[in-house]
């Protein structure tokens, strides 16, 4: 019997796909967040704000914060203060309105979760 020959699954091609797709993710995560920090900032009074400084802060504070994380006790108080002192630097202003910008994008990032759940019909169980 002559049959068409067997050939292998071409699984090398859906793995780079795969990858391809979360860089993508990656790079759409950095936007949001670099956006949230941006808000954050602008409400914090600092000027010069934009969206490539903001994703550079959101990279360089959350690899600091990764890293300091894994200290035990003290780990993610030092992560905190690294993100903030990140943003400190990249925004060139002072502890304060970093801290402002910090905290200002956590809410924001609340806001905007909330908002999310109340248009996709999630509900949050509260005991």
């Amino acid at each position: 019997m002559m049959g068409v020959p067997m050939r292998a699954p071409f699984i090398p091609g859906f793995f780079a796909a795969m990858g391809f797709m979360a860089v993508i993710v990656v790079l759409i995560a950095l936007v949001i967040a670099g956006v949230f920090l941006m808000l954050g900032a602008k409400f914090a009074g600092i000027k010069d704000v934009t969206l490539g400084k903001s994703m550079i802060a959101v990279v360089g504070g959350g690899i600091l914060a990764l890293l300091m994380g894994w200290i035990p006790i003290i780990g993610w108080i030092l992560g905190i203060l690294m993100y903030i002192w990140v943003i400190k630097t990249v925004f060139n202003t002072d502890w304060g309105k970093a801290t402002i910008a910090w905290l200002m994008t956590i809410v924001v990032e609340i806001i905007v979760m909330f908002a999310f759940m109340i248009l996709l019909g999630i509900s949050v169980a509260v005991f």
